[in-house]
């Protein structure tokens, strides 16, 4: 089996010959696909996020066998 930087360079070669648009939509699509997930969300879930930990940070947290114990009752 080729090591990972044969295979890319395998796979640019491969790229520079492709005349098909299609395949290079789906190659393009594929790219955006594999992008952070944070810059996929909305300002305000950043925002929620951002405050989470910082709430951590803070000390302002509540056990898990707490919030376990208060959710426990319901269904």
């Amino acid at each position: 089996m080729m090591n990972l930087e044969a295979e890319k360079l395998s796979l640019i070669q491969w790229l520079a010959q492709v005349k098909d648009e299609e395949i290079i939509d789906k190659i393009k699509t594929l790219r955006a696909s594999t992008s952070d997930w944070w810059d996929q969300i909305t300002i305000e879930e950043r925002t929620e996020i951002e405050e989470g930990l910082a709430q951590a940070d803070r000390g302002e947290v509540i056990p898990h066998e707490e919030v376990m114990k208060k959710y426990r009752k319901w269904p």
